[in-house]
């Protein structure tokens, strides 16, 4: 069972769980899933393990025996003044965190989280620790994703910040992993599947999401969650 709730970490960052046998959560897995980009980068806590999910360019599908996870999720762009390392190196990968930092600090910390009654709460504690130490994300950052998120044109976004666009691409690659169009392509699919999950028409979800018709959501969904999109919404 997937579960999640909003972190003390503030900014937007999510603590979630997901337990053998649940529906599909945002960064987990258990057993065969599909996890779908979200712009999100993930601390995780895997069976006594922790490890860092990159950013998704595509569907990442989780494979073997059914386990558990946990996981800090941190809102877009906010992951790697955390972790020390630009996104674009963890574009579509998942990695043992020992590879990121020292290995000898990594096993004091995973066995930190591992005696934590709930391994969930002591990740997040575990970040909020190490968070204190640590620079603060780049505000501006936050502002590039609520305009494309608001589906405002990439060249219209650098105007409105103050920067150029091969500057934009540049902040943008190291922050998120991938340049701001490719960004925007994530969040409009994360706002289409959250109006079709919701019932609402798949013509309309194009319209109000800013797909030119259908069939450029369905191709959209196809190329990035690897499904058809009635398929992935379960049958709709």
């Amino acid at each position: 069972m997937y579960a999640e709730r909003a972190s003390r970490l503030g900014g937007g960052a999510v603590v979630w769980t997901n337990e053998p046998g649940g529906p599909v959560g945002s960064g987990s897995g258990s057993g065969s899933e599909r996890v779908l980009p979200d712009g999100c980068m993930d601390l995780l806590w895997n069976d006594g393990r922790l490890m860092v999910a990159g950013p998704d360019t595509r569907a990442y599908v989780t494979e073997g025996a059914p386990s558990s996870w946990a996981g800090l999720r941190f809102y877009p762009g906010t992951a790697p003044a955390f972790l020390g390392v630009p996104a674009h190196e963890l574009r579509d990968r998942r990695v043992e965190l020992g590879d990121l930092w020292s290995p000898a600090v990594v096993r004091r910390l995973t066995a930190r989280v591992n005696a934590a009654g709930d391994p969930a709460s002591g990740l997040e504690e575990l970040v909020l620790d190490r968070a204190a130490g640590t620079g603060r994300p780049d505000p501006v950052l936050r502002q590039v994703v609520a305009a494309l998120d608001a589906g405002r044109p990439v060249a219209a976004t650098a105007d409105e910040l103050g920067l150029g666009v091969r500057q934009l691409h540049r902040r943008s690659l190291a922050a998120f992993g991938y340049g701001p169009k490719t960004l925007a392509r994530v969040l409009r699919l994360q706002r289409a599947l959250a109006l079709a999950r919701d019932g609402v028409p798949f013509a309309e979800t194009a319209a109000r999401t800013g797909y030119a018709d259908q069939a450029h959501l369905a191709r959209d969904v196809r190329e990035l969650a690897g499904l058809p999109l009635g398929e992935l919404l379960g049958g709709r």
